[in-house]
């Protein structure tokens, strides 16, 4: 059983962020119940090419956006717009642990959704709300997407080539990993507020937002600005702190050499033959290779330049020093350690018999985590959802649908 199996969480979250956060507890074990919109869903549904595929190669209309973040979740599509489909959500609140969302600020509070509304009638359930600026200060109302948070939370000035170089810029990472990390906090911010909970009985409301999650993990750089006030500039691949700690280009591609410390620097030396750097007294530290960033890389890239990527991983495979390709994901699922820790999995689903999955990275000793199913269709659970957890009948379903309450 999954460390979470007992705990229902109602998912009105949709794109990237929240589903993220809810797909985590789902692999825990979590009962989710993704709350979509009838006639669309979930924006990210329609968010393709690519689309999941049947057997025959065939499209299906699933995209696989949609699918990266929702697995193990029964979709329930309910239009709370709707006084009847208000009520639905409202009886579902009562009964689950964890609400996350991620409407605009007040947003559900209008359909009588907020957390105020439902904490009197549940005071243990746990409301996450998820928003690009949070709930409160001059920006809260506004809307946000994972690229301008990027941009506006510091990252985008990290990240590309430096201004020295052509073609240099801000760059946004290729992952929406402004989004993701959110989703992470919040997962982490639920599982608190759920120990709490084992101690005081009471539910609690969580407030994260986009912009904070991006601020809180610029991490090193973050400090290296608030301890110099000196804003932290671009280097590419390379390491703001760390020397020699970047890609290099080898005679048949590249290769990311990450040397933590003075004695893998040492080793480096060691295996590529140039044991005069090692001594030499520009070198002998890491801050003093900081300093010399210049010289070191202009010293050490023919070097690396002579030889294959396969002879350097080949060579530094014995040595303690980090190194590896840069690959494309084709080549990461192609990775023999990848394969053997079994990142691949395909799960059933209700369209195409079968798709796709990355798994959750989390193995635990004891409690495994559960896989059972892949992205729900649309409303693909509404009727047993609203059977088995609200008592509904056939009747009372059927009138809904006729009414285009639910779906």
């Amino acid at each position: 059983m999954g460390p979470l199996q007992g705990v229902t969480v109602l998912d009105l979250s949709r794109i990237l962020a929240g589903p993220w956060a809810t797909q985590a507890l789902a692999d825990f074990g979590a009962t989710v119940i993704k709350i979509e919109r009838p006639d669309c869903g979930d924006d990210t549904r329609s968010w393709g090419p690519p689309y999941l595929k049947f057997a025959d190669g065939s499209e299906s209309g699933e995209s696989a956006y949609f699918a990266s973040a929702n697995r193990g979740k029964q979709s329930v599509a309910i239009d709370f717009s709707r006084p009847e489909g208000q009520e639905i959500v409202r009886r579902l609140a009562e009964r689950a642990d964890i609400l996350v969302e991620n409407f605009k600020v007040g947003g559900l509070a209008r359909f009588s959704l907020g957390y105020d509304d439902l904490a009197k009638l549940n005071p243990r359930l746990i409301y996450c709300s998820i928003s690009a600026f949070g709930q409160s200060g001059p920006e809260a109302a506004s809307p946000g997407y994972d690229a301008m948070i990027q941009g506006m939370g510091g990252l985008m000035s990290v990240t590309g080539l430096p201004d020295s170089v052509p073609g240099a810029g801000p760059q946004k990472v290729g992952i929406a990993v402004s989004d993701l990390m959110a989703g992470m906090y919040s997962l982490a911010a639920i599982l608190g507020a759920l120990y709490e909970r084992e101690r005081s009985g009471r539910g609690q409301w969580i407030d994260l937002a986009l912009l904070d999650s991006q601020v809180a993990w610029l991490a090193n750089q973050g400090l290296n600005f608030l301890t110099t006030g000196r804003a932290p500039t671009r280097h590419g691949n390379a390491h703001p702190n760390i020397v020699p700690y970047q890609s290099f280009e080898t005679a048949d591609g590249h290769l990311m050499l990450a040397v933590g410390n003075d004695r893998q620097f040492m080793k480096f030396c060691d295996v590529a033959g140039c044991t005069e750097f090692a001594r030499d007294p520009r070198y002998l530290t890491n801050k003093l290779r900081v300093s010399n960033r210049d010289s070191l890389i202009a010293s050490l890239a023919p070097l690396l330049r002579h030889r294959t990527t396969r002879h350097w991983l080949d060579a530094l495979a014995g040595s303690g020093v980090p190194c590896g390709p840069i690959n494309d994901i084709a080549q990461v699922f192609a990775e023999p350690q990848v394969q053997h820790r079994a990142m691949r999995i395909d799960l059933p689903h209700a369209l195409t018999g079968r798709a796709p999955g990355i798994r959750n990275p989390a193995l635990f000793s004891r409690t495994r985590l559960e896989y059972r199913s892949a992205s729900p269709l649309l409303g693909q659970d509404t009727a047993a959802v609203l059977k088995s957890t609200l008592g509904m009948t056939d009747g009372e379903l059927t009138e809904l649908r006729t009414a285009g309450v639910v779906s």
